[in-house]
């Protein structure tokens, strides 16, 4: 595992969305003010942390059928937060050990949690490059190194292009890094999402998103016409742009649903 990138100074007094992540998800990366915001999301949504862990299982899926289906062995996941358990490198490794996965986080805590647990994984490598620069994340040494644009790419965009305030400017990031990838790669995103019909899933998104932006978090949960545009001229794969708990689950839902379960939308689809 290797990484060009020196780690930032991190500040505790702030929030991070990798490791309110790693909180929702019950690990142990985290710090106080990171649990103060899982506090206020479970004021409006006490089943978020259920909901995350449906959104991972969902990239295990989609990685899952990537690497064992359809051959990808290499794995560009931006914003990647804690490389924990059942991530994409698991995942990828797990049907095929010498695929390769960088990770690209520029939360200095990532950086040297990914340090110490992958120091022996060869094939697993992260970036302390910031997503919102393509051209630098790009031209990242450890990212050349280690993926080859001439081959296809599973490119992992998953619960991270919402923290992009500006629509324009999320669409243009998600354009650039689709732009450099090989013909017969693939877009893995998920995003959060505002069915915007007046549903009890309506008001939980348009609270959250206020929520989130008190907390200095500022999410977006966009409309599916606009989480539909970042998929603009790819093919997507069945069953199309869903809801995470309706993308080819492994079996029978056994736990009810509620309304977070409509507040994010996922798709993969392949780069003609």
């Amino acid at each position: 595992m290797a990484s060009e990138q020196p780690s930032a100074r991190v500040d505790f007094d702030q929030p991070s969305i990798a490791r309110v992540f790693d909180a929702l998800m019950g690990g142990q990366d985290h710090y106080e003010t990171d649990r103060a915001v899982v506090r206020q999301i479970l004021e409006i949504a006490p089943e978020a942390p259920a909901m995350t862990k449906e959104m991972r299982q969902w990239l295990v899926r989609a990685v899952r059928y990537l690497t064992e289906r359809l051959g990808v062995d290499q794995f560009l996941d931006l914003g990647s937060g804690f490389p924990t358990v059942e991530n994409t490198h698991q995942v990828a490794q797990k049907y095929n050990p010498e695929a390769h996965v960088v990770y690209v986080d520029n939360d200095p805590v990532v950086q040297a949690h990914s340090r110490a647990l992958l120091v022996d994984n060869d094939f697993t490598h992260i970036s302390g490059n910031d997503l919102l620069r393509p051209g630098e994340t790009l031209a990242d040494d450890t990212v050349k190194q280690f993926i080859d644009f001439d081959r296809p790419v599973g490119l992992v965009m998953c619960a991270i292009i919402h923290h992009i305030t500006d629509f324009q400017q999320a669409q243009q990031v998600v354009k650039s890094y689709v732009g450099a990838m090989a013909p017969g790669s693939y877009l893995v995103l998920l995003h959060q999402h505002n069915p915007d019909d007046g549903s009890e899933a309506a008001g939980v998104a348009a609270s959250l998103q206020e929520r989130f932006g008190s907390t200095g978090l500022d999410t977006r949960y966009r409309t599916r016409a606009e989480i539909a545009s970042f998929f603009d001229g790819l093919e997507l794969l069945e069953p199309g742009l869903t809801a995470p708990h309706l993308w080819w689950p492994d079996g029978p839902r056994l736990a009810p649903l509620t309304p977070v379960n409509w507040t994010s939308l996922c798709g993969v689809a392949r780069i003609p």
